[in-house]
C-alpha cells in the first residue's frame, strides 16, 4: 500500500509557494530608459520599486558631485540589455 501524500504535486497555472508568481507589472524599457536619462536620481531602481538601491544611487550621486550618476547610466543600459526583475523577483515585461 502506498503511503499518502503530504504535498500536493506541481499543477501548472497555479502559483508554487516560495515562488514569484508570473512576469512584473514594470516594464525594462521604461526601467532601462530611466536609468540612462535620469540615473542621477535613481529613478530606474525607484520604478522597480528597489528603493533601497534607488537611495543609494541617489546619495553616491550627491557625495560625488554627480560622478556617481555614472551608476545610474550603466545600470540603465544593463537593465535594458538583460532585463532584471521588480521588488518581488519577477522578471520586467519587455
Amino acid at each position: 500500500m502506498c503511503p499518502p501524500m503530504t504535498t500536493p504535486p506541481y499543477q501548472p497555472g497555479y502559483p508554487q509557494p516560495g515562488y514569484p508568481q508570473g512576469v512584473s507589472d514594470k516594464s525594462k524599457i521604461v526601467a532601462g530608459v530611466l536609468g540612462i536619462l535620469l540615473g542621477f536620481f535613481g529613478a530606474g531602481r525607484f520604478y522597480i520599486g528597489d528603493v533601497k538601491t534607488g537611495v543609494l544611487q541617489l546619495v553616491v550621486s550627491v557625495v560625488t558631485c554627480g560622478v556617481g550618476s555614472i551608476w545610474g547610466l550603466i545600470d540603465g543600459i544593463l537593465i535594458l540589455v538583460n532585463g532584471g526583475t521588480d521588488a518581488q523577483g519577477r522578471p520586467l515585461r519587455d
